[in-house]
């Protein structure tokens, strides 16, 4: 993208003075629906009217946001700006020979599905939806099934295009202003406004996946099929019981997958290899009462789920493998009004047997639903400051919010990830305290440097960023 300079000053904007953005008051939450905040929402459709925000004089500091599917107060800034980029959100190049791909921050990884799929390029490693923009995967650094192969979104990163405090567009990459790249992936949009990136797509011969589905009896047995068949697949991801308790704690159901070829596909399929049919989306229509998502309704969900798949070998499409959630639009409103919390822990892997079965232990006790509890292996650690993987196991637990005794919960969980030296993801997280949060983070220091340098006044803020210290106002 042919961006350079600097954005240009009020007073010399001349014909820009209709691109001007004023923001508008609304309420916005994460994919969690907790918290709801107010915030001054900005939607630029051009880029000059995006630096006409940033060089304009509200003084409001802002944060950017994609799609809104991280799932606590990440993209929120209560009382203060929220830049909203989704209509920012051109493809820009393609290199066909090298599947790089040039585009801005907004757009959606469901649009250069759709676009380079049937061309023979994939994402190369992607979230449980769709439904993320760019500039989002690029600032949380997003990771998929395929992490214990591949890491983390941030590793597909050639360079990007910043927008920083001081009206100016930078580059950087791994290799020029390294320090920049890796504080601004995985940096939560704190570092300044991704406008652009280059990102270095998968080859694929299919849109299918060659999925073996094994289920274990408990924790150990989940641990030793992640051992013993992980190094063999791309793709590893399990569905775990977080409520059952004693002998069958942790018992799950393993996904195990590579990338079809197309001399592996039944015949069938063979004529249409990247021709994948969307399904029909399916929209919840309302805000399920609370009492719908209990512990006897999730256990009782959870027992016929366990009950129905057995080991198995078969194909599955790209969008049924990667984003089954994604058949449901809202599908956050099963939790009812009151919103839930997201729960993702990584334990590193020395100490992540132990450390999960407490904290399953805990849950379980506790009696507290998990209506999707999913369990990953990991490998390498990120490279971003504030990036959440390193090699270890990932647990994701969805919690009703049920206030004070919720928090009491996360509290103890707290205790025993930190205990193994474990830590929690940014872009899930509504709930983490700054000390525990400074301890899990140990790059911390240096982001901070960086922060300091690229945006000294804190134009760039979100609340979560308050709430656990990442910047002192």
């Amino acid at each position: 993208m042919a961006v350079a300079g600097n954005c240009r000053p009020i007073e010399d904007r001349g014909l820009l003075a209709s691109a001007f953005m004023k923001s508008a008051r609304q309420q916005l939450s994460g994919w969690g629906n907790c918290p709801i905040e107010w915030c001054n929402v900005a939607r630029p459709e051009k880029l000059e009217a995006l630096c006409s925000v940033i060089a304009g004089g509200d003084q409001l500091d802002y944060i950017p946001r994609g799609l809104g599917r991280s799932y606590g107060d990440s993209a929120l800034n209560r009382n203060s700006g929220v830049l909203v980029q989704t209509r920012l959100s051109r493809f820009l190049s393609f290199d066909e020979e090298n599947g790089i791909l040039e585009c801005e921050a907004g757009v959606s990884f469901a649009d250069i599905v759709e676009t380079f799929l049937p061309l023979g390029w994939f994402i190369p490693t992607t979230p449980g939806t769709k439904y993320v923009t760019v500039g989002g995967a690029i600032a949380a650094d997003v990771h998929g099934k395929n992490h214990h192969a591949d890491g983390s979104f941030g590793n597909f990163v050639l360079d990007v295009v910043l927008l920083i405090a001081a009206g100016e567009f930078i580059t950087c990459s791994p290799s020029d202003k390294a320090d920049i790249f890796w504080a601004t992936v995985g940096g939560m949009g704190l570092t300044g406004v991704i406008i652009s990136a280059r990102i270095k797509l998968l080859r694929v011969e299919t849109g299918f996946v060659s999925v073996t589905y094994r289920r274990t009896a408990n924790l150990d047995e989940t641990f030793n099929s992640f051992m013993t068949n992980g190094k063999a697949f791309r793709y590893s991801v399990a569905w775990i019981d977080c409520l059952a308790s004693g002998k069958s704690l942790g018992r799950s159901i393993l996904l195990f997958a590579n990338n079809a070829p197309i001399e592996d596909l039944p015949i069938g399929l063979r004529n249409r290899p990247l021709s994948v049919n969307l399904r029909t989306t399916k929209s919840v229509p309302f805000y399920f009462p609370d009492y719908v998502l209990n512990p006897w309704s999730i256990k009782t969900f959870n027992c016929l789920y366990y009950g129905t798949h057995r080991n198995k070998q078969t194909f599955i499409d790209y969008d049924r493998f990667f984003y089954p959630l994604d058949s449901f639009s809202r599908w956050n409103r099963i939790y009812g009004k009151r919103g839930f919390v997201q729960y993702q822990a990584l334990f590193p892997h020395e100490t992540a047997r132990r450390g999960l079965f407490e904290l399953l232990q805990e849950v379980a006790n506790a009696r507290r639903a998990s209506f999707l509890a999913v369990l990953k292996d990991g490998g390498a650690a990120s490279k971003g400051m504030l990036s959440y993987l390193y090699p270890g196991y990932t647990l994701a637990l969805d919690f009703p919010n049920t206030g004070t005794s919720l928090t009491q919960l996360i509290r103890r969980l707290d205790k025993i990830l930190l205990k193994y030296n474990g830590r929690l993801y940014l872009a899930k997280d509504a709930t983490m305290e700054p000390a525990a949060f400074a301890q899990m983070y140990p790059r911390l220091a240096e982001f901070q440097q960086v922060k300091s340098r690229v945006d000294p006044n804190n134009r760039f803020v979100s609340s979560q960023a308050r709430r656990l210290r990442i910047i002192e106002s």
